[in-house]
């Protein structure tokens, strides 16, 4: 007990200069937090975007239509090459077959199509065709408000 007390003794609280209490924020750490959330957020950004990338037509107000696991995404690119989520569909006739057979596996699927803004009407109008032959009857459209590119 002689010996706790005699270091207690000893120590002495930390003073700076004439007795001033230092008042300055280090920074250090808050600067390294910000570091890190920047390269988590610049990580994780490219992967929230699912499918092929495509610039989607803006529209005023789009509707929110949240994603769900039964969704299928066509894409249809600038070129009119069309993917049926990050698999390449060289035609019409094979995109209705590979629909199709999505379809008779699991009849809730529902089926939105990803197709960039640069593409005339008609082929766009051309791929909801083949959706509906293959027995879609409900296709949406993925577009983005204006100005947020």
């Amino acid at each position: 007990m002689q010996s706790a007390r005699r270091h207690a003794d000893h120590i002495k609280p930390a003073v700076i200069g004439s007795g001033d209490v230092k008042s300055d924020i280090n920074v250090t750490p808050l600067v390294d937090v910000c570091l890190v959330l920047l390269i988590i957020f610049m990580v994780v950004t490219p992967l929230l975007q699912s499918g092929v990338p495509v610039l989607l037509p803006e529209t005023n107000n789009p509707d929110k239509y949240p994603e769900v696991s039964k969704q299928v995404k066509v894409a249809v690119q600038e070129d009119g090459k069309m993917f049926i989520g990050q698999d390449w569909i060289p035609t019409r006739a094979e995109l209705i077959k590979r629909m199709d057979e999505m379809l008779k596996a699991d009849p809730q699927k529902e089926v939105v199509i990803k197709a960039d803004r640069r593409l005339k009407y008609k082929d766009v109008r051309e791929v909801m065709k083949a959706l509906n032959d293959a027995g879609f009857s409900k296709v949406g459209l993925i577009t983005t408000k204006k100005g947020a590119s």
